[in-house]
């Protein structure tokens, strides 16, 4: 062979030696979410907020000297398709961690996945506490229903004045389900009274027989604690049949499509969510503007911000531990106190849980404005 030819053949293979190493030392995270179906808006913001974190921990130089690479799956809001997705990023990818779901219904399908095989596995903004009760893999970057319940009963109560609230609820939504036990428990707690409660299933359009019966209580406000999608048809088809109080709702109801959805019904309505870009706390200012600079000006809500503090936590616990193994990663996260990220401070309980403050959103002339912040 001529030695101008070997010398080259020596230098691509040298090339793409060095590029399969390179490849081979990505610490593989994986992430599950609903990016397409009825619930997009949750997956496609968390992943957003996961993309950003990555590049830009991968940008000051990874993870014990490794990039992060980030392998999806879209479950595409489909029941059971977690599991699945689960199953596939541990045993096919071979990823580290799993990072999902907004959802608690879709995180409890993967759950029970990553404990088996021991993989941590950090849920952004499933607030059902069955979520880490799965097991000692399972941690969330988010405050619990238990929490979320009390604030906007106590709200109701203290700030509408309410004497009389009635809810609706899905009963095929575990997250519903919780939060509508939580609020109940701590509304009548404080004497106030449930004169009615109406039910409803995922995927339901017209809620007109369920009102109705809610019109007919006479109710000082309605608590809706489920998904957008269902909660800005409830509030427009209440306002059609002339009911005028305040409707309540939970994190669930984030997201861009409730606006669209509900339009002006939506005045004078409130809910609990776990941010708001309009903190002026220095942290929160500086991740919206790279937020804003890497997706087309698009501003993060609550699950766009836990998405991005959801690798971050990961991130630390691996550094801290010096390793990628599951068991080294779990101690760490198990250990995480005061990370500061966009959602304020995270510290991990002994349930694997986050203690976090409850933002609440006031809607007005068609627009989100932030109300307060209540402390745990």
């Amino acid at each position: 062979m001529p030695r101008p030819l070997r010398i080259l053949t020596l230098a691509l293979a040298s090339a793409l030696a060095l590029g399969s190493l390179r490849a081979a030392e990505t610490i593989k995270v994986g992430e599950y979410a609903s990016l397409t179906g009825k619930e997009a808006s949750f997956g496609q913001s968390s992943h957003k907020g996961i993309v950003l974190a990555i590049e830009e921990i991968n940008a000051a130089g990874g993870v014990l000297g490794r990039p992060l690479e980030l392998v999806t799956e879209d479950n595409q809001t489909i029941p059971g398709q977690s599991a699945t997705a689960a199953k596939k990023l541990i045993s096919r990818d071979k990823v580290v961690a799993l990072i999902g779901e907004v959802s608690s219904g879709r995180s409890l399908e993967a759950a029970p996945i990553a404990q088996a095989a021991h993989v941590p596995m950090i849920a952004p903004a499933a607030t059902n506490p069955k979520v880490t009760q799965v097991g000692s893999y399972i941690f969330r970057v988010c405050f619990i229903d238990p929490f979320q319940g009390t604030v906007m009963a106590a709200f109701a109560a203290n700030e509408l004045k309410a004497k009389r609230v009635a809810v609706i609820s899905s009963v095929s939504n575990a997250y519903s389900v919780g939060l509508a036990k939580f609020f109940r428990e701590r509304f009548v707690s404080g004497g106030g009274v449930i004169p009615v409660e109406q039910k409803y299933s995922e995927g339901d359009k017209d809620f007109r027989a369920q009102l109705t019966a809610i019109r007919a209580a006479g109710c000082d406000a309605v608590f809706v604690p489920g998904y957008y999608t269902e909660a800005a048809l409830i509030v427009r088809q209440a306002r059609e049949l002339g009911i005028t109080v305040p409707f309540l709702g939970g994190d669930g109801w984030v997201a861009d499509e409730l606006l669209q959805i509900g339009g002006d019904a939506l005045n004078g309505c409130y809910y609990s969510t776990h941010f708001s870009p309009e903190n002026n706390s220095p942290g929160v200012r500086a991740v919206v503007a790279r937020f804003k600079a890497r997706w087309e000006n698009q501003t993060p809500d609550a699950f766009a911000a836990l998405g991005y503090d959801s690798v971050g936590v990961l991130a630390a616990a691996m550094t801290k531990a010096g390793s990628t193994e599951g068991p080294k990663v779990r101690e760490a996260l198990a250990a995480t106190r005061n990370f500061s990220g966009a959602s304020g401070d995270t510290t991990i309980d002994s349930n694997r849980d986050a203690s976090k403050p409850a933002t609440i959103i006031a809607i007005r002339d068609g627009k989100l404005s932030f109300l307060e912040t209540v402390a745990p």
